[in-house]
């Protein structure tokens, strides 16, 4: 039985410090590549897990380095990975961030595997997520993986939204 079980995107975080980004056309020099465990499904889980919950993720990396780190990652964390399926051909996510002198950042996300989950990987998942006291169906992987005809949720999806 798992406290928070997350249906979402895992990435590797690819993060460049500049002074400045670049117009069209430019090259601007940045720090240091630096690369961190990420995605907004993953972070969840993570939360959950160091603030002592029984987290599981339902999600798709690829079979390459980063999918590596973010195994070794999550487990480090305690998530529960039996929903985690290794996708070979497709990348393992990553988001490339740039942040400024001033925090801010900008990121580009490439899903790679996080856009082939889909609803049978949510089917395999059905006794975890039916046994969670808390779901979070973030919105970083294909809508069909987190979308049941019928299903409650707390907000409308875009197809719902009138005009």
């Amino acid at each position: 039985m798992h406290d928070v079980v997350v249906v979402g995107s895992v990435n590797a975080d690819l993060v460049v410090g500049v002074e400045r980004r670049p117009g069209p056309g430019e090259t601007v020099l940045g720090s240091d590549l630096a690369t961190h465990p990420g995605g907004k499904g993953a972070n969840q889980a993570v939360a959950a897990a160091r603030l002592g919950g029984r987290a599981g993720i339902v999600g798709r990396v690829g079979d390459d380095g980063h999918g590596g780190l973010l195994r070794d990652a999550l487990a480090a964390d305690g998530v529960d990975l039996a929903h985690l399926v290794t996708t070979p051909e497709a990348p393992t996510g990553v988001a490339l961030i740039t942040v400024g002198p001033d925090g801010d950042n900008s990121i580009i996300v490439s899903p790679g595997a996080n856009a082939r989950l889909g609803p049978d990987d949510v089917e395999r998942a059905r006794t975890m997520i039916s046994g969670a006291s808390v779901v979070s169906f973030q919105l970083e992987v294909p809508l069909p993986a987190v979308r049941r005809p019928g299903a409650q949720s707390s907000f409308p999806t875009p197809d719902e939204l009138p005009g």
